[in-house]
């Protein structure tokens, strides 16, 4: 892979929903919930929780992992939890995952063994999270990967080369007002994520095909989501067999076939986000793309 600025040119595998490997059932339903999921949860208890799981658990690999497998880019939601007086944070998809402390302390262990490897870590929803809770962050983020940390610059300005020189693995996107005050929070805009929020394949390319194409004017970071989303009645559909079997299986050609598809460049790819990040060869054919980028270089010169 050349030193290509990122916007411009390296190509990242991405996992939606990077935690939710974790997702414990016995753990109680997540603040962001409405209140017909807690009536749910309340009147059916661990039943519910299983079915749930099924739907909220969007990747089966822990975070070494996916790191192993190639996967660069970690989609995080975070949440405390109600009534809980250390003040711990989560990460949560309906139902809570592992500690945030746990998790980041796996991807550093990684980083630390391989020093020329670099992630992006987005944490773009945040429940129940106060001031308070967003200064432990901040100070677990400095505890865990120090010096790793790469200050925020221009998204132009950023290589591999760059990246190298300075000895920073960690780019952090804090979508929270919190960005503006520390200077290695890269504040959310800078990694704008369009969600089709669609179970249609179809609609969903043409969503792709649209924000990539639209992509040229942001001068950001960008992530294309080839995720569908259930919609409840698809739920009730297929209750016991989850979004794997019933939505992620079937719509996995399509999506591949776009993917593959794809070229870098200023108006292409850039992160690639996905569920079940372990099917259909999807980490390998958006590695593969960062080939075309060196293509196309060479025959530039």
């Amino acid at each position: 892979m050349k030193t290509t600025g990122y916007r411009h040119g390296a190509k990242r595998s991405s996992s939606h929903d990077s935690f939710s490997f974790y997702i414990d059932e016995s753990s109680p339903v997540g603040p962001e919930q409405t209140d017909a999921v807690q009536n749910f949860v309340s009147v059916f208890g661990t039943v519910a929780k299983k079915l749930m799981r099924k739907w909220l658990a969007t990747q089966t690999m822990n975070f070494s992992s996916q790191l192993e497998a190639g996967v660069r880019f970690f989609d995080l939601r975070i949440s405390t939890k109600p009534r809980d007086p250390d003040n711990e944070l989560f990460f949560a998809h309906g139902l809570f995952s592992a500690t945030v402390r746990e998790g980041l302390e796996q991807i550093s262990s990684f980083l630390s063994a391989h020093a020329r490897e670099v992630v992006f870590l987005d944490f773009n929803h945040f429940y129940g999270v106060q001031n308070l809770h967003h200064e432990k962050l901040v100070s677990m983020l400095r505890d865990v990967f120090g010096e790793k940390l790469a200050p925020v610059v221009f998204a132009q300005e950023v290589s591999l080369q760059y990246l190298w020189e300075k000895e920073y693995q960690v780019l952090v996107f804090y979508h929270s007002p919190m960005a503006l005050e520390v200077p290695f929070l890269w504040p959310g805009q800078m990694m704008p994520a369009p969600w089709a929020n669609t179970t249609d394949p179809e609609k969903l390319i043409q969503f792709l095909q649209a924000s990539v194409a639209d992509r040229r004017r942001k001068g950001t970071f960008f992530v294309s989501q080839v995720v569908l989303t259930p919609k409840a009645s698809t739920v009730m559909k297929g209750v016991a067999s989850g979004l794997r079997e019933t939505i992620t299986e079937r719509a996995l050609p399509s999506m591949m076939l776009w993917i593959r598809a794809q070229r870098p460049g200023e108006s292409g790819i850039n992160i690639i986000t996905a569920d079940f990040v372990e099917l259909g060869d999807f980490i390998s054919a958006v590695i593969t793309l960062n080939y075309h980028m060196d293509d196309e270089e060479e025959n530039a010169t």
